[in-house]
């Protein structure tokens, strides 16, 4: 995995006037409004806005997963929008984790399969996925879980399955999607410091969206969203100050 701190407060992600439309009815309503946006490594950027306000199509764009109308995102130094389809799936796979609200697992498998799965897809021998997924699992708490599938799991943990799987490609690039509308306080307060974590510990440029205002004592940077443009933008101090190769502690009052 990344040496921590190898790539911290280096551009991760630049893209500039993304818009974004799609038909409705006999008209068309434009979803983004000419997004300029950009991340950083060891960063967790959060993009807060109320339903609607373009966030989910904002981070799809950014990811490679919806192509934008017009507008450009360049990404680990790669214009990726230019890149024939085929490289854009190679580019997720070998560079970005992604967690969604839904959980996205598996339902035959074990939680050690639903990570063995996706490393033998990027070329780890059977051995070093199992191995690599183990550790994965330690590290979000999940080590005495590694056979259980997503029936025997609760919320949290099946997040916490998902950001396991995330996590084991050692992703540059980390996008999460209402990582926590679907949890409980404590459950939720579990993925927040997870999400602090990849950024701290891993080097990610994390980019969560959310409308959940427990997460941005956590940030970065918060960025607010509605409409389909960006009403302001504010770099500040996490609370807990990110701690290199640990887990973060809780922030005051949590």
């Amino acid at each position: 995995m990344s040496a921590p701190g190898q790539h911290h407060g280096t551009a991760a992600l630049l893209a500039r006037g993304l818009r974004k439309g799609f038909k409705v009815g006999r008209g068309r309503t434009e979803v983004l409004k000419g997004i300029d946006f950009d991340a950083r490594h060891g960063d967790v950027t959060m993009v807060m806005g109320p339903s609607g306000s373009g966030k989910s199509t904002l981070i799809a764009s950014l990811s490679g997963l919806l192509r934008p109308d017009t507008g450009d995102v360049e990404a680990l130094g790669q214009k990726l929008w230019t890149l024939p389809n085929g490289r854009i799936d190679r580019f997720r796979l070998d560079h970005c984790g992604f967690i969604f609200q839904g959980f996205n697992l598996f339902s035959a498998l074990t939680a050690q399969e639903q990570v063995t799965t996706v490393l033998k897809y990027k070329g780890f021998s059977p051995a070093e996925a199992r191995a690599r997924a183990r550790e994965s699992l330690e590290e979000v708490g999940l080590g005495h879980r590694l056979n259980q599938r997503p029936s025997e799991l609760s919320g949290g943990e099946k997040q916490r399955v998902a950001i396991a799987r995330a996590l084991a490609k050692d992703p540059q690039l980390l996008f999460a999607d209402e990582p926590t509308s679907a949890l409980d306080g404590e459950n939720g307060q579990v993925v927040i410091r997870l999400l602090r974590r990849a950024a701290t510990a891993h080097g990610a440029a994390v980019i969560c969206v959310t409308h959940d205002p427990r997460l941005e004592a956590w940030a970065d940077r918060v960025i607010h969203i509605e409409d389909g443009q960006i009403l302001d933008d504010i770099r500040r101090t996490p609370s807990p100050a990110p701690v290199p190769g640990g887990a973060p502690t809780s922030p005051a009052g949590a």
